[in-house]
Formats: C-alpha cells, structure tokens, sequence
C-alpha cells in the first residue's frame, strides 16, 4: 500500500547517505544529478527483459512504484538507490535482496519529481541455503595477520566503492550470458566453512575450468574497476547501469582496463587461481543496489540451457 502526501520538506527524516545523495550535485558515479526540476532520466530499457523474479534473501523483488505516463520516482531500500524501470504501463523497482533480509514485510522508499516521500511495502519469502566446507593449505587465507587484515581494509572500501556506483545507461537492459565456459563448482548463497571455521556465505557463482579459459562480458557495461585483492585476487568490475554492477575474481590476467566500454561477449580476462582458491575457477558475482544477488537470475533461458548442455556434454 502507498503512503504519500508527505513532502520533502522532512528529508532529514531520510538515512543521511539518501539525504546526502539527494543534496549532492553528483551522484557516486561523478554524473550531474538533474534534481532541480524534480525530474530524472529514466531508464532507456522498456524493460522487455528483466531479471527472473524470486522474493528471498539473495534473491530479487519486482515493486510497482507508479504509472508510467508520470515521471519514474526515485526508489532506495535503505541508503542504497534502487533500479527503477518501464513495465508496460508501470514503472517497476527491480530489488537486490540481502542475503541477511528477515522474511516478512519489508518497505521501499519513494520520491517522486516534486520530492514528495512515499514509500510502498512488498513480502520477502524465507529460504535456506546449503552448506559447502573447503579445506585451504594456506592458513593467512583462513586466519588473515595484522598486516593482512590492513589490506583487506583497504580492499574492502575499493569494492564498496564499486558496489554503489550509480550511472543511468545509455543501452537497454540485457539478459547476461554465462561469462566462462566450465562446470559449475559453487552455488550462490552457500553457508561456507573454510577449515571448519563459518565465514560469509558465497556471494556469487563458481566456474571451474582451466587456467586461461576466457572469460567473457555477460552483457554489455563499462569497467570501472581493475585490481588485485588479498581474498578476491585479480578482479574485474564492470557497470551495467542503475547500481547493477558484476565481478569477476580469482583472474589469471584481465585483458581490458578501467573505462573501456565492453560488449556482450567479449573477452574480458582469463581464468585463474589468485587469491583465496583452491583450483583455477571463475567466481562471478551480481550486485544490484549494493546487494550481491544470484547471478543465475539474470541470466537467459537460452544461456542456462546452454551451460546445462555443456555440464552434460562434459560427464
């Protein structure tokens, strides 16, 4: 249900990084925010491709917002800006769920071109994930020293960074490709133990293959990161438009560089065993508002069937 009739004369009632994103004359990617007339850019998707809807933790929410013969309204969940586009005759949030959202109700704010608050309610359905325990040699991977801590400090800010880049794309939205051709090792949102020792749960999708399989932009985008992390190792990021950004860790070597313009398809880096790996693999994450979602749900019928004929023709 919408609540409106609230102005934007309480924006000091919003999370201070909204209030600050709302204020600012950039927005985190370093674009001029078009707010003085109360309207922003919307999507240039018609949105005949979305994400596969799946309202659980680490999964993704479609919301309706508005009409869409009015102006899209600017969604956040939290602090973090939200995709917004064209459905037909709505416009329509397109939600990361955290892996750590709670079942239950869970509420999107809203402001629309005259900075009016709202805010609309979904459902988010529980679901378990499984367990997956690995047994690492190296055991700075497991119980990192002062000094490595230090640099993953230094990692962690560069990813976030990353993650909550928000640009306005110039193309529509694409259903993704697989990015490796190989089988898959790790599946999205596993519980994880590192020898017996609970860690974060796996925030992406493992793609085993040998060192120098290519791997490949899933949709087009624009790298707006390359680096080398204690964890991830050699990474790539690359944005896709409205906060949904993809990663690629554990790279043998990238083969493009920060501002290149990449398309589906192209080859992007080799794969590799930097980092925290026990075997050469892929491991390929999705981010949409700042929230690592299951990377399958954006990828094609055609692409899975695709990868599933490969696992097959593979045994």
């Amino acid at each position: 249900m919408m609540r409106a009739g609230r102005t934007i004369q309480g924006l000091q009632r919003l999370p201070i990084s909204v209030r600050d994103f709302l204020v600012s004359s950039e927005s985190l990617g370093g674009r001029c925010l078009l707010i003085a007339a109360g309207m922003l850019v919307a999507s240039s998707a018609s949105a005949d491709w979305l994400p596969r809807q799946d309202p659980v933790p680490g999964g993704v929410a479609w919301v309706e917002v508005g009409l869409a013969a009015e102006a899209p309204p600017r969604a956040f969940l939290g602090t973090d800006r939200v995709m917004v586009t064209r459905q037909s005759s709505n416009w329509l949030a397109v939600v990361g769920l955290p892996l750590t959202l709670n079942a239950g109700e869970h509420e999107l704010t809203l402001l629309d071109a005259a900075d009016r608050l709202s805010t609309r309610r979904f459902t988010v359905r529980p679901k378990e994930y499984g367990a997956q325990r690995i047994s690492l040699k190296d055991r700075r991977m497991v119980d990192p020293t002062a000094a490595d801590l230090e640099r993953i400090g230094h990692d962690q800010t560069a990813m976030v960074e990353a993650f909550t880049r928000w640009t306005e794309p110039h193309t529509p939205l694409l259903a993704f490709q697989f990015p490796a051709h190989g089988r898959m090792s790790g599946a999205f949102g596993t519980r994880r133990f590192f020898n017996d020792q609970e860690r974060q749960p796996h925030s992406g999708v493992d793609i085993a293959a040998p060192r120098g399989t290519p791997v490949t932009a899933p949709a087009d985008g624009v790298v707006i990161r390359v680096g080398d992390y204690f964890f991830n190792g050699r990474t790539i990021f690359i944005d896709h438009g409205q906060g949904l950004i993809s990663m690629y860790n554990h790279l043998d070597r990238a083969a493009v560089a920060p501002g290149a313009t990449v398309t589906r398809g192209q080859r992007i880096a080799d794969i590799g065993m930097s980092g925290r790996a026990t075997g050469p693999h892929l491991h390929w994450a999705v981010s949409l508002n700042n929230t690592r979602v299951d990377p399958l749900l954006f990828v094609s019928e055609e692409s899975l069937k695709q990868f599933a004929g490969q696992r097959e023709s593979a045994h």
